[in-house]
């Protein structure tokens, strides 16, 4: 079997046209996906290797700084809360400044305190991002016995990889690390982060058994729908979502407002906000995101929830896709009850055809950003 992607676009940023090259997958590598309790639960699986996650993740990446102070207490016991309400899947990254300490904070609570069964259910998920030096089986044994070392685990349940430059092929070097690390039992599953369709291809091609790809996905940026969805339900390979409701962007908050005018909006004061209100400029502006927030208000006014809520429920019905992150203030505020409405939300013919009667008249991202990931490569 050969798969060829026939595509072509512009990155308007470096001003160049270039094509994807032919890449041929010798071997088919299989993902499975598995539903459990009503929608809530998801398995990934890759031949011997499986994982059950929540179908909503916790994002972690605002321990990182530019949101506020995280007080460790505070954010311990907010983790708690999320679990105890059967949201216990906790993304994190190494580089997310201390959210592995935490989670190993957390996780003792919950050994502690908690019953073994709900223990059973709790998965950590993080990334290694490496620096661009060669990628040996001792660097990355170490790396990630640090990561272990944080989150205080024998194995990582989810080790997330992203890289930088495709240019430098040792990604594949570091890939192959990681599956020995697997193998050895110090990882239980690993995955991908920002790869682009192209480079998942040649990930397959080589035999390295990934379970999923994290990528940025919302309604307005639905790029991964264009190329990433078809190899991945080829291959089986699944898309865990991020920025679904664009740092908060997509909320009644910035409903009915206008930016363009100083101080007659909310603040973009995160750094989320920030690189959304970029994605929708991007995109097709303010005027027409409005246009898109009062048909997301309609839908959930039709179903009594909220915006957010409609606008992760969409994302998770989409093609391939097997969970979606919300952030998580940890300790400031929490979204416990609008993530668990996910789950009970059937978006029908109507409000599809109604959400998608709007994002057509948006621009091609695909075209102006490039494929998944590329907005972290650009010059």
């Amino acid at each position: 079997m050969s798969i060829t992607i026939h595509s072509t676009f512009t990155n308007l940023s470096l001003l160049t046209t270039y094509p994807k090259p032919k890449v041929v997958v010798r071997r088919q590598v299989r993902c499975e996906i598995g539903m459990a309790e009503k929608d809530r639960q998801v398995i990934l699986k890759n031949g011997n290797d499986s994982l059950q996650i929540c179908r909503v993740l916790n994002g972690m990446w605002q321990t990182s700084g530019g949101w506020g102070r995280i007080d460790r207490d505070d954010a311990v016991e907010s983790m708690l809360k999320y679990a105890d309400a059967g949201l216990g899947t906790f993304d994190m990254s190494n580089h997310y400044g201390p959210a592995e300490d935490l989670y190993g904070i957390f996780i003792n609570r919950v050994r502690r305190e908690r019953p073994p069964e709900l223990l059973e259910n709790i998965r950590g998920l993080t990334k290694w991002v490496p620096p661009p030096v060669k990628m040996t089986s001792k660097f990355v044994r170490d790396s990630i016995d640090v990561s272990r070392k944080r989150m205080d685990v024998a194995s990582l349940d989810m080790l997330q990889f992203h890289w930088w430059d495709y240019s430098n092929s040792g990604y594949l070097d570091a890939l192959k690390h990681l599956t020995d690390l697997k193998e050895e039992g110090k990882i239980k599953t690993v995955a991908l982060t920002n790869f682009d369709t192209e480079r998942l291809q040649i990930i397959l091609e080589n035999e390295i058994p990934v379970v999923s790809n994290q990528v940025q996905h919302s309604i307005v940026d639905m790029r991964p729908q264009q190329k990433m969805a078809e190899l991945c339900q080829l291959m089986g390979v699944k898309l865990i979502t991020y920025g679904t409701v664009m740092g908060g962007l997509l909320s009644e908050k910035f409903l009915d407002t206008n930016l363009n005018i100083p101080f007659a909006g909310p603040p973009l004061n995160t750094p989320s906000l920030q690189k959304y209100k970029r994605m929708v400029d991007a995109w097709g502006g303010w005027s027409l995101f409005q246009v898109l927030l009062q048909t997301l208000n309609k839908v959930a006014s039709k179903h009594g929830v909220s915006i957010p809520t409609v606008a992760v429920r969409y994302i998770l019905d989409q093609q391939a896709v097997a969970g979606s992150m919300i952030g998580v203030r940890l300790g400031l505020a929490e979204h416990v009850n609008d993530t668990n409405a996910v789950f009970s939300l059937v978006l029908d013919e109507d409000d599809v055809n109604s959400i998608q009667e709007v994002t057509k008249k948006g621009k091609d991202l695909l075209r102006i950003i490039g494929d998944c990931g590329d907005e972290y490569r650009r010059a």
